[in-house]
């Protein structure tokens, strides 16, 4: 499930990322959206399979940094409410498990395509994080179906 914005515009990216899990671990999700002058310019979700909630968290933060390089080269926000994730990718928290400090090195390889990324955490009424929430429920909820 992708949108898209096309257009001209070449001012604040802002990236807006989520990851839910239904048990932790469970179900996994991420989701992104992308706001490109104030507008949303894209959102995307998928499914991991089996995985924690810190997991789909990264995964979120991954895809939407490979998705943002089609929309800025430069200054890249990241927006998240997890605050494990922003803690350990601005190195306030140690990252003491295997699994996610190589999730950490994916998002830090995948940030190098931009002249700054910076993360900031934010609280879960905001109304993108919102978005990416129902994104990752309606995942969820269709892979629910699925089975």
């Amino acid at each position: 499930m992708t949108q898209k914005e096309t257009g001209g515009g070449t001012g604040e990216v802002t990236l807006y990322t989520d990851g839910a899990s239904r048990g932790n671990p469970g179900d996994a999700a991420w989701a992104y959206v992308i706001v490109r002058d104030g507008a949303v310019a894209a959102s995307s979700s998928g499914f991991i399979g089996k995985a924690t909630n810190n997991v789909a968290e990264y995964h979120a933060v991954i895809n939407g940094l490979r998705a943002a390089r089609e929309f800025t080269r430069g200054h890249l926000e990241v927006r998240s409410d997890s605050e494990l994730v922003v803690r350990q990718l601005t190195g306030r928290y140690r990252i003491t498990k295997e699994h996610l400090a190589a999730l950490a090195d994916e998002v830090r390889q995948w940030s190098r395509h931009f002249t700054k990324v910076r993360f900031e955490n934010v609280p879960r009424e905001d109304p993108c994080i919102q978005v990416a929430d129902r994104l990752c429920n309606e995942v969820l909820d269709a892979e629910g179906r699925r089975r």
